[in-house]
């Protein structure tokens, strides 16, 4: 039979379980890689159908990292201003998620409710916010709490890393930073 305190230590070993326990294919790792000589720094390119991101951070030269990206109908594209960042940013679905995943989502429908940053929050650690014309676009380059969705095209259209590796990329990129999606 198991007693309270048992319960307790399994929950907390639990949460305590990094949600990068989940090995992510090599390719997919942050690494340095060339890139042609006449794309500026001081950019991110994403590549969807590669599932890379690349910030490019010197001539030739740039740090790529495995992305998930947005499912079919719902992939983001052209190009955007990193417009601000957050460090365990709080989230909430946006009304259309919600109501295209009611099983998922349906604890935020018919409130305000806001889920805190931390561990458990699916915008993992660190999100770097998608501006066009100065205005926020509801997407965003984010940490994930499910690591298994780098490589797939499985997101309601934001940009996923690992969150080792958003914690890698951002404090490389600073706001204002221009992010083309090819």
């Amino acid at each position: 039979m198991i007693n309270r305190r048992t319960l307790l230590a399994a929950a907390a070993a639990t949460a305590a379980m990094p949600a990068h326990a989940f090995e992510v294919d090599p390719i997919f790792r942050p690494q340095r890689v060339s890139i042609k000589g006449d794309v500026a720094p001081g950019q991110i390119l994403i590549l969807p159908g590669a599932h890379f991101l690349y910030y490019i951070d010197q001539p030739g030269s740039a740090m790529r990292y495995g992305v998930g990206f947005g499912r079919a109908g719902q992939a983001i594209s052209g190009t955007y201003v990193i417009g601000r960042k957050k460090e365990w940013p709080t989230w909430r679905p946006t009304n259309a998620m919600i109501e295209r995943n009611p099983a998922a989502y349906g604890r935020f429908k018919g409130n305000d409710y806001v889920q805190p940053g931390g561990p458990s929050n699916p915008l993992g650690a660190r999100a770097l916010y998608l501006y066009r014309d100065g205005r926020y676009t509801f997407d965003a380059i984010h940490g994930t709490t499910e690591p298994q969705s780098i490589g797939r095209s499985v997101s309601n259209g934001c940009v996923r890393l690992v969150n080792d590796h958003v914690l890698d990329l951002y404090p490389r990129v600073p706001v204002g930073t221009k992010v083309t999606v090819l």
